[in-house]
């Protein structure tokens, strides 16, 4: 059991501080990280570091996305009422079928 609970623990392990000047050969050390990073990966892309900006989103935008997410609403809606309208001539020629079969016998 700990003598004190509040108190935070400290690392066990020091971090290692590598100076960007360190001329170690490897993967990711020593001046071929530079190098690397300025290889193309594919179109538009390449490595290394990349900023990214992201803004509020405002009441236009706010109300653009509202928008959008109705308009995917209804477009789902339309596609089951379409598979539910698709589906009902089926179960009626069924039940008709079914009503003749059980007339016959």
């Amino acid at each position: 059991m700990a003598n004190d609970q509040d108190q935070p623990e400290l690392p066990r392990v020091e971090p290692e501080i590598i100076p960007p000047d360190r001329q170690e050969r490897g993967p990711g050390r020593g001046a071929d990280w530079r190098r690397a990073a300025r290889r193309p990966y594919g179109p538009n892309e390449t490595a290394g570091m990349h900023r990214v900006y992201v803004g509020r989103i405002g009441p236009f935008g706010f109300a653009m996305l509202t928008l959008a997410f109705a308009i995917l609403a209804a477009a789902i809606l339309l596609v089951f009422a379409g598979a539910i309208l698709l589906w009902l001539p089926v179960v009626a020629l069924l039940i008709v079928v079914g009503a003749i079969v059980r007339f016959l016998r």
